[in-house]
């Protein structure tokens, strides 16, 4: 990558880092009004981990703002997709900060509402890249690490807040064990196969965000949310189990 593209890009992750920075102010200080201080600290502590996660990440990706295919065209800007992907990041990274503290009435709607947010813009951000054509392998990058992140904090904060049941968490360990598994091939020298674009992935996972989004809303009881989670969360662990053997190079 050209340098004077790379310093441009480095100028946006400045400015995005300095978005962060006031959006957790903002929430922080939000906090401290609706509750007390001590409780927005402990908030503010763990939102600031996973941003800085993700600014890391970005960071670490910059030079991965290119197009995909032959001709590969370079940008000198993130553009708009990557800035709702990230706006996503940042409400996954305040949904995380709700783990470390107590559920009360003021702030039982937050926690879905972030999410919600942040899985509706998931939708917004690959259209925008589509229509903008500007669908880059750093937006790929992006979009694929924040999912992750959403799938894994939110249910920690649902497990927390006792909306869902421990053992829902196997799906947000699910991810991180293929990709532990899948590198591991690769250090071992086996065979690793690409996935290939999954229609039924991509609709178990819509419908994962949708149900942790009323899960983490006071507004079915947690009785009825441990029974939906049974029935979301099986086909979901089938369809990990089946990418891991197709990507294992075990079933075609």
């Amino acid at each position: 990558m050209a340098t004077s593209t790379l310093a441009r890009l480095q100028r946006d992750w400045t400015v995005v880092t300095i978005s962060f920075t006031v959006a957790l102010i903002t929430g922080a200080g939000g906090v401290a009004m609706l509750i007390d201080p001590p409780v927005a600290t402990r908030w503010a502590v763990v939102t600031v981990g996973v941003a800085a996660f993700e600014l890391w990440f970005l960071r670490q990706h910059l030079d991965a703002n290119h197009t995909k295919g032959a001709n590969v065209r370079l940008y000198d800007t993130l553009g708009v997709a990557n800035t709702v992907t990230l706006i996503r990041g940042g409400a996954f990274a305040a949904v995380a900060g709700f783990a470390a503290i107590e559920p009360t009435p003021s702030l039982a709607w937050f926690p879905a509402l972030l999410y919600g947010t942040g899985c509706a813009l998931d939708w917004v951000d690959g259209f925008t890249a589509r229509f903008d054509g500007r669908t880059t392998v750093l937006g790929a990058k992006l979009d694929m690490a924040f999912d992750t992140i959403g799938f894994l904090v939110a249910p920690v904060v649902a497990v927390f807040w006792g909306r869902l049941p421990f053992w829902y968490l196997s799906l947000s360990f699910a991810r991180y064990l293929f990709k532990a598994g899948r590198g591991l091939r690769r250090i071992r020298g086996k065979p690793v196969n690409d996935l290939t674009p999954s229609a039924v992935r991509r609709s178990l996972a819509g419908i994962q965000m949708v149900f942790i989004t009323v899960a983490l809303a006071p507004l079915l009881s947690v009785e009825t949310v441990r029974v939906l989670a049974a029935v979301v969360l099986t086909p979901s662990l089938v369809v990990f189990a089946r990418d891991y053997f197709i990507m294992a190079g075990h079933v075609d």
